[in-house]
């Protein structure tokens, strides 16, 4: 673990800093200048874009090597096929659930605050509406479900490395692990030596970039507001309304699987992840602090192997936050147009997101192609694809509300499987969630020798 990551672990024991040296401090105060630069100069707030752009880019660069190195060494410990399969079965499961009752959930929310009602959009006007949304995802669809499952196996290693492909990088790391827990003692330990020093040099470069993150942050905030403008809240308060109540609802939920299936109190789970989810939040990407978040993960008790397998899956296959904003967004476009939904058609239009929200990750502008493909299998004529349009200018600012939801849904799909497994430390957890000082996890033991 790095310097930094072990100062954010320290306990009430450990010399105090000044206040200014908390990235908690330092990012609250960047998002809130930039949310000011954005308002007060807009045109210069939109040129920042490529501030946040280049510290999304650093972290990127070094995801796929972090998640390889995690998993091979969590799973080369375990050295057990079937382990490794309950792991991944149990959080697929998980995830099918608990995405689907989101789905349900934003349709709930959605049917409870109307936020489309007093819209009254004229589906004549839309014609260019389908132009629009086509320059905003680059032309793009979603993978069907046999393509995206396939796209899972990589065309090469060094394919899954370069294209920072997650799920297929997952999928060489538990081949690699496995392999090495099966070579045991005939193998030398210098690989697995070197796969460990790589991981801490890894999280050291991470430990580096973070210290540009309020840079970022601000970068990002300021772009956002300079390029979408305050006016847009209120063209859209009662969208963004939804959506953020439906946001906290829900992770009254996540709070509740968190205590009663993992023992864990999620809101000093929160605390303990606090830079974190400040940083998901200015940045509007979970992709930025996921090696903090399993470095955190592991620190406070969690199995490597079940923090490696789960995190980057979930990544892919749990977008709780997404989910939720999907289904309120479907209900939005139906009431802007004035159109009253059946029973069946919301139920179509759930078991549509079932499948088109698995494959989001990465495809840009994902939440548009997502709504495009359940418009058109819902087949109301009053709604045309078009309609999508209509969230243009609202969806950037709902990033908070997914990113937020989506980071806590797979903290908690890590705490729930990692418990179920018998793979979650509950004394280590509550000592370092009550701030108590607690040591770096230990060094790990030789890879287990399989014996088949």
């Amino acid at each position: 673990m790095t310097d930094s990551a072990l100062q954010n672990h320290a306990g009430p024991d450990a010399p105090r800093k000044p206040w200014y040296s908390s990235l908690f401090i330092q990012l609250m105060i960047a998002i809130v200048a930039g949310i000011l630069v954005g308002w007060l100069w807009p045109a210069f707030g939109a040129d920042l874009k490529p501030v946040a752009d280049a510290f999304i880019k650093l972290i990127k660069m070094l995801i796929a090597p972090i998640i390889f190195c995690t998993v091979v060494i969590g799973i080369a410990h375990v050295g057990d096929l079937k382990s490794v399969g309950r792991i991944g079965v149990k959080a697929l499961i998980y995830f099918e659930v608990v995405t689907t009752f989101a789905l349900l959930f934003g349709l709930v929310i959605g049917n409870l605050v109307k936020p489309g009602a007093g819209f009254d959009i004229d589906a004549d006007t839309l014609a260019t509406g389908a132009d629009a949304v086509a320059a905003k995802t680059n032309d793009g669809e979603l993978p069907h479900t046999v393509d995206f499952l396939l796209d899972i196996i990589p065309a090469s290693a060094v394919s899954a490395f370069a294209e920072n492909h997650l799920l297929q990088v997952l999928f060489f790391a538990v081949l690699f692990g496995l392999a090495l827990a099966k070579f045991g003692e005939h193998g030398p330990p210098v690989v697995f030596e070197l796969i460990e020093h790589l991981s801490t040099i890894f999280f050291t470069i991470i430990g580096w970039i973070m210290r540009l993150a309020p840079v970022a942050a601000f970068g990002a905030m300021a772009y956002i507001i300079g390029q979408y403008g305050i006016s847009s809240l209120g063209s859209y308060a009662k969208l963004i309304a939804a959506c953020y109540l439906g946001a906290a609802l829900f992770i009254g939920i996540l709070a509740a699987i968190s205590w009663f299936l993992a023992g864990v109190n999620l809101w000093r789970f929160v605390g303990y992840i606090k830079d974190e989810l400040f940083l998901a939040l200015g940045t509007a990407s979970t992709e930025v602090v996921l090696p903090r978040i399993m470095d955190k993960l592991i620190h406070a008790g969690c199995s490597r192997t079940t923090t490696g397998l789960v995190v980057p899956t979930g990544y892919s296959f749990n977008l709780d936050g997404a989910t939720l904003y999907l289904s309120i967004c479907v209900l939005f476009l139906a009431q802007a147009l004035g159109v009253d939904l059946s029973i069946g058609e919301q139920v179509m239009a759930v078991l549509v997101l079932m499948l088109t929200s698995k494959g989001m990750a990465g495809v840009p502008g994902s939440s548009f192609l997502a709504l495009s493909a359940t418009v058109a299998a819902i087949g109301h004529g009053a709604i045309p694809v078009a309609a999508v349009a209509l969230l243009l200018g609202a969806d950037r600012i709902m990033d908070s509300m997914r990113v937020s939801v989506n980071l806590l849904g797979n903290c908690v799909a890590t705490l729930v499987v990692a418990r179920w497994e018998g793979q979650l430390d509950a004394e280590r957890m509550l000592s370092v969630l009550r701030g108590d000082d607690v040591d770096e996890v230990a060094a790990q033991p030789e890879p287990v020798i399989s014996s088949r």
